[in-house]
C-alpha cells in the first residue's frame, strides 16, 4: 500500500481536528456543572453565575471564555432542544404597491392580487407573475406611470420601459427582503436567543429562523410581525447628561438604602468575577467573603454607578474628565435590564427630565458585552422624533476619498429641508459639534456628530466602519422607506420535554445500533471484525468532529443519518472481506488475499459510495429543516466512512502482518457461508415482475378507495398540535368532542406513539392572513380540549402555509425526477452501457412505486401515522440510493468478468448466465450489508421515538424493497431491455 505516511499524516490531524473541536462540550459542561454546583437549584443565580463567566477564560491553554466556547460546542436541533422555528414571508404585494403610491387603478390591483394567487399555487417569482398579468389586463398602459417619480428619478426614468420597471422592482423586491433580515436579525439579537439560525431562502421572498430555547409565542410573534419604525433625533450629550445620572444615583441610594437582598450580594459577586475593574481591586484586598462585603456596600451607596460606567478619559492635568460625545453610559449587557429598571422607579422617573429619553446601542461594542447608553433629545410636544423614515428616499454603500467605507444617504424634497435644519442646529457651535441618533425599533445604530450642515439632503456617514457594517446601515436607512410587511407562513414549536425525550429516544437507539453491528461484525468476520469495528469507532469520532467543527445541527433525523451511515460503512468492510475471502479460496496467502481484496472491491466501494453521496446533495439542496439535517450527517458521513473503512482499515491490516499476525476472516459456522449458491435470478425474472405488478396494482386501489395518498401538512398547509393527556384517549371521542369549535373545518386525530398523545391536525383559517389568525385557532383548540375534562399540555405546533407547502411539492418532485436523471448519466458514463442506465432507472421507479403502494395498503392499518411529508421524501430517496448501491456492485462484478474475458458484451444466454454469476457471487455481501442495515433500522424503529417512526418505517420497507430490486428487478430487467440487440458479426 503506498502513501502510508501520508495516511497516517491526514488521520493524526483530522483526529487533532476533531478532539479540538470536541473538547469545548467538555469546557462548557464543566462550567455549567459548577454553576448548578453554586446556585444549588436557584435558576437566578445559576443564570448570573454563568453571565459573569461569559467573558472569563475557562479554556486551558487557549484561554477562550465560556462565551466563545458555548458558541463552539454542539449545536442542536430544536427537535433535541426545544424552541421555534418560524418562516417569515415578506409581502412584496404590499411593496409594489407602495413603490407605486398605493394607486386606486383596478387593473393594477387584480393584477397584484392574480400575483399573489399564483404564488399560493406554486409560482416563483412574485414581479414577473405581476408584470405579465398587468399587461394582460393593461396593455396600452405603461407601468412607469405608476412607479417613476422625483425621489426615484436616477434609478427609473418617466419613459422606462415595463422591461426596465420589472428590472427596478425586482432590485427593491431583493433589497427589501435584505433590508427585513437585517431588522430581523436585530430584534432576535435583542431578544436574547441563543445561537439563533437565520437563513434567506434563495429565490424566494422568505426567510427561515430558528430560536432554540424560545416558547413564548406570542411574544415572538409581536417582535417578528412589528412594522419597523425608522427614526432621527437630536442626542444629548455626555456633559449634558453627567449631573442627571448624579441625581439618579443619589435618589437610588436614599431610596434602595433600607433593601437588603440575597440576590444583590449574588449579582454583584458575579460582577466581580467578570474581569471587570472594580473586580480586579478586589481580588488584591482579601478574601472572597470581603469581596461580597464591598461591593455590596457599593452597590448600596451607588447602586446606578455601580452597574452603569460614565464614559471618562484623563485629562492634561491626570485627573478623570468626562469623555465628549453622545455616549452617556456603558453597561454590561446582564446589567441592562436593571439599568432599565431603575430608570422606570417612580422615585427615578419624576427627576428625570420630559426632554430625556434613553435607549441602548442596538449591539455591544465590538469584543465586548458591553453596551452603550444615549439620551435622546425629544423636544417636541408629541414626542416624535426630528425626523422619521419616509425622509429617505435612498441610502446607498460607498467609499471615502481615502477609500474608507461610508454611507451616502438621499432625502426626498421635503426630508432635504428638515434635515438642513437639523444638521444647522446641530453643527451651530464649531467647539462643541453634536451628533444625530439613528434609530431602528428604539435601539440606536448609529450617532455620527455632524460636522456641517448639510443643505441638499445628501450626506455622508463616515466612521471606523467595516463593508458589512456600512451595507448593514444602508438598508437599516431604506428600512423606514417603504414598508414590506412580514408574516409567518410557517412555524413549528417544539417544547423542552418533548425536546428531552427525543434526545433520550435518539441517544438509546443509537448506542444499542451501534452495539447491533459492532456485535455482528465481531461474531462473523472473527478478527478482520475486530479491525472493522476499529474503523467504524474512528469513523464515529470523526463524524461528530466534523459536525461540530463545521457547526452543522444535530437533529433527531440527523441522528438516524449517523446510525445509518455507521451502518452502510459496513458495506465498504463487507465488500473488501468477501473478496479476500474469494482469494483465500483460491488458495493465495492471506498478504496476496488482503492485498487482491482491497483492489477487487474499490470500484465496487467507489461506485456505490459516489451513489449515495449524489442522494445525499439532492436531499440537502431540496430539502429544509430536518431532511438538511438528514443530508448533512449523510454527506460527511459518507466520506468520513470511505476514509476509515478503505484506507484505515488497511493501514491496520498491514501493522498485523507486519507483526505476523494470524488474521481471520470468519469461524467455523461463518466462513463457509454462502458457497456454491447458483440460484437462477435471470429465469425467475418474470414471477418477479408479476409479484411487483399485483403490490403496484393493489396500491393504486387503495389509492383510490382511501381517497389518496395521506399528505402531511408540509404538502398541503394546516396547523398540527401534540397534546399530551393524563390518561388514554378515544381518537374518534375527541375529534367529535373538537368539531364544533372548529365549525366542523376538516379535524384530523391520531395517536403520536402513546394513546395519552395525540396529533391534532387541522386547516381551520391556514389561509387566514390576520396577525390574530394563529391565537384564534389555539383557542379554539384549547375549548374544544378543556371540555374533555381531562388535564391536557401543548407539547408543541406547527404551521405551514399553503404558498409553503406548494413549493415543498414541487421541491420534492424535482427532488425524485432530478436523482433519476443524475443516477441515469452516472450509470451510462460509468459503464457505458444504455441498457444498464435504463435497468437503473426503471428499477428506481419501481422502488418508489413499491413503497407508495405500501404507504397506501397500510395507511390505517398500523399504529403510528403514514403521512407523505418532507421526511418521507428523504425516505424515498434514500431507498433509491440502497438500491443504486446494491446495483452498481453487481454491474461491477458484470464488468469485471468482462474484462478477463477480453469481451465488451455478451449476448443471449451468455449474457443470462453472466448476469446470475454475477448476482449469485454478490450475494453474500447484498444479503449481510441488508440484514446489517436493516437491524440497525428496526432498532431506531423501536427505540427512536414517535417524531421518526414513519420515516423509518419507509426506510424498512425500503431497505427490503431496494434488495428485492437489486437483484430481481434492475439486473435481470438488462436482459429484457437488450433482446434488440444484435450479436456482432465474427
Amino acid at each position: 500500500m503506498q502513501g502510508k505516511g501520508f495516511i497516517k499524516f491526514m488521520a493524526i490531524l483530522l483526529g487533532i481536528v476533531c478532539v479540538y473541536s470536541l473538547s469545548f462540550n467538555l469546557v462548557t459542561s464543566k462550567v455549567e456543572k459548577d454553576a448548578k454546583a453554586y446556585a444549588k437549584g436557584d435558576l437566578v443565580k445559576e443564570k448570573a453565575y454563568l453571565d459573569s463567566m461569559s467573558t472569563v477564560p475557562v479554556y486551558p491553554i487557549f484561554g477562550f471564555d465560556y462565551e466563545f466556547c458555548k458558541g463552539k460546542e454542539i449545536n442542536l436541533g430544536l427537535d433535541l432542544k426545544g424552541g421555534m422555528n418560524v418562516t417569515m414571508e415578506i409581502s412584496l404585494g404590499e411593496l409594489v404597491k407602495s413603490l407605486a403610491g398605493n394607486p386606486d387603478d383596478a387593473n393594477f390591483n387584480k393584477a397584484i392580487t392574480t400575483a399573489q394567487n399564483q404564488m399560493n399555487a406554486g409560482g416563483k417569482d412574485f414581479i414577473n407573475l405581476f408584470v405579465n398579468e398587468f399587461e394582460k389586463l393593461s396593455p396600452n398602459v405603461k407601468l412607469a406611470d405608476y412607479f417613476s417619480n422625483q425621489d426615484n428619478a436616477q434609478q427609473l426614468k418617466a419613459n422606462a420601459s415595463n422591461s426596465d420597471v420589472k428590472t427596478y422592482l425586482s432590485k427593491e423586491a431583493n433589497s427589501a427582503i435584505d433590508r427585513s433580515f437585517i431588522i430581523i436579525r436585530s430584534r432576535i439579537d435583542g431578544f436574547g436567543v441563543v445561537s439563533p439560525n437565520m437563513q434567506k431562502q434563495e429565490g424566494t421572498n422568505r426567510i427561515l429562523i430558528e430560536m432554540p430555547g424560545v416558547q413564548d409565542k406570542e411574544r415572538v410573534h409581536k417582535l417578528l410581525q412589528g412594522s419597523a419604525e425608522l427614526q432621527f433625533w437630536q442626542v444629548y450629550q455626555n456633559e449634558e447628561v453627567y449631573s442627571v445620572m448624579e441625581n439618579i444615583n443619589k435618589t437610588l441610594a436614599s431610596t434602595l438604602k433600607d433593601t437588603t437582598t440575597a440576590t444583590a450580594a449574588v449579582k454583584t459577586d458575579t460582577a466581580a468575577k467578570s474581569g471587570s475593574a472594580l473586580a480586579n481591586l478586589a481580588k488584591k484586598t482579601g478574601s472572597k467573603d470581603s469581596v461580597d462585603a464591598k461591593t455590596a456596600d457599593l452597590a448600596k451607596s451607588n447602586p446606578l454607578f455601580s452597574v452603569l460606567n460614565i464614559p471618562t478619559y484623563q485629562a492634561e492635568n491626570g485627573q478623570p474628565s468626562l469623555r465628549p460625545g453622545p455616549t452617556v453610559g456603558w453597561v454590561a449587557q446582564k446589567d441592562t435590564a436593571k439599568v432599565n429598571a431603575y430608570f422606570n422607579l417612580p422615585e427615578v422617573k419624576s427627576i428625570i427630565p420630559q426632554s430625556f429619553k434613553f435607549m441602548w446601542s442596538v449591539r455591544p461594542m465590538d469584543g465586548t458585552k458591553v453596551f452603550e447608553l444615549y439620551a435622546i433629545k425629544s423636544l417636541s410636544p408629541d414626542g416624535k422624533p426630528d425626523l422619521g423614515g419616509e425622509a429617505i428616499s435612498d441610502a446607498r454603500h460607498d467609499y471615502d476619498q481615502k477609500g474608507k467605507p461610508e454611507v451616502t444617504m438621499y432625502m426626498t424634497g421635503d426630508g432635504a429641508q428638515k434635515w438642513k435644519k437639523i444638521t444647522a442646529e446641530a453643527s451651530a457651535d464649531p467647539n462643541n459639534k453634536k451628533s444625530i441618533a439613528i434609530v431602528l425599533d428604539n435601539a440606536v445604530y448609529s450617532a455620527p456628530t455632524v460636522q456641517n450642515e448639510i443643505p441638499n439632503g445628501i450626506s455622508s456617514i463616515t466612521g471606523n466602519f467595516t463593508v458589512n457594517e456600512t451595507q448593514d446601515l444602508a438598508n437599516i436607512l431604506k428600512a423606514g422607506k417603504l414598508p414590506a410587511p412580514a408574516r409567518i407562513v410557517g412555524e413549528f414549536v417544539v417544547g423542552p420535554s418533548l425536546g428531552q425525550a427525543a434526545i433520550d429516544n435518539g441517544l438509546l437507539s443509537f448506542v444499542l445500533a451501534f452495539v447491533v453491528i459492532l456485535v455482528f461484525m465481531a461474531l462473523y468476520y472473527n478478527k478482520a471484525g475486530w479491525v472493522a469495528n476499529l474503523a467504524l469507532v474512528i469513523n464515529l469520532f470523526f463524524i461528530m468532529g466534523i459536525l461540530v467543527s463545521l457547526g452543522a445541527v444535530l437533529t433527531l433525523p440527523g441522528i438516524a443519518g449517523i446510525i445509518l451511515v455507521i451502518g452502510l460503512s459496513v458495506d465498504a468492510n463487507i465488500l473488501i472481506f468477501e473478496r479476500v475471502r474469494e482469494e483465500l479460496n483460491h488458495g493465495k496467502s492471506i498478504s496476496a488475499s488482503i492485498s487482491e481484496g482491497f483492489k477487487h472491491a474499490m470500484p465496487s466501494i467507489i461506485d456505490s459510495n459516489v451513489t449515495v453521496l449524489i442522494l445525499g446533495v439532492i436531499l440537502y439542496v431540496f430539502g429544509s429543516g430536518p431532511v438538511q439535517g438528514f443530508a448533512t450527517t449523510l454527506c460527511i458521513g459518507i466520506l468520513s466512512s470511505l476514509f476509515c473503512a478503505v484506507l484505515i482499515s488497511r493501514l491496520v491490516f498491514d501493522s498485523l502482518l507486519g507483526k505476523n499476525a494470524n488474521i481471520t476472516f470468519g469461524n467455523k459456522y461463518t466462513i463457509h457461508a454462502f458457497k456454491n449458491i447458483a440460484f437462477n435470478f435471470v429465469g425467475h425474472r418474470k414471477i418477479y415482475y408479476t409479484i411487483s405488478s399485483i403490490i403496484i396494482v393493489l396500491g393504486f386501489v387503495f389509492y383510490f378507495k382511501n381517497g389518496g395518498l395521506r399528505l402531511g401538512i408540509d404538502f398541503k398547509g394546516g396547523r398540527t398540535y401534540i397534546v399530551h393527556f393524563d390518561k388514554g384517549m378515544n381518537t374518534e371521542d375527541v375529534k367529535e368532542i373538537l368539531a364544533p369549535s372548529f365549525e366542523h373545518e376538516e379535524i384530523q386525530v391520531k395517536t403520536a406513539g402513546n394513546d395519552n398523545e395525540l396529533k391534532i391536525t387541522t386547516t381551520y383559517h391556514i389561509t387566514d392572513q390576520d396577525a390574530g389568525a394563529d391565537k384564534l385557532v389555539e383557542n379554539a383548540l384549547k375549548t374544544g380540549l378543556d371540555k374533555t375534562k381531562v388535564k391536557y399540555s401543548i407539547e408543541s405546533n406547527q404551521k405551514v402555509g399553503p404558498i409553503i407547502a406548494s413549493d415543498l411539492v414541487y421541491s420534492a418532485y424535482g427532488a425524485i425526477l432530478f436523482s433519476c436523471l443524475l443516477m441515469f448519466i452516472y450509470i451510462i458514463v460509468r459503464f457505458k452501457k444504455l441498457n444498464y442506465g435504463l435497468g437503473a432507472v426503471i428499477a428506481l421507479f419501481h422502488d418508489v412505486l413499491l413503497v407508495l403502494s405500501f404507504y397506501t395498503i397500510l395507511d390505517g392499518v398500523l399504529p403510528f401515522s403514514l403521512e407523505i411529508g418532507q421526511d418521507f421524501i428523504a425516505a424515498i430517496l434514500t431507498v433509491m440510493s440502497y438500491t443504486m448501491t446494491e446495483t452498481v456492485v453487481v454491474f461491477d462484478r458484470i464488468r469485471e468478468k468482462l474484462a478477463e474475458a477480453g469481451k465488451d458484451d455478451l449476448y443471449g444466454e451468455e449474457r443470462n448466465q453472466l448476469i446470475n454469476f454475477a448476482l449469485n457471487s454478490t450475494l453474500s455481501r447484498t444479503i449481510l450489508t441488508s440484514l446489517t442495515v436493516f437491524f440497525v433500522l428496526l432498532v431506531i424503529f423501536i427505540f427512536g421515538g414517535e417524531s421518526i417512526r414513519g420515516f423509518i418505517f419507509a426506510l424498512l420497507i425500503g431497505r427490503v424493497i431496494g434488495t428485492y430490486s437489486s437483484l430481481c428487478i434492475s439486473t435481470p430487467i438488462v436482459i429484457d431491455l437488450g433482446k434488440g440487440e444484435k450479436h456482432p458479426a465474427h
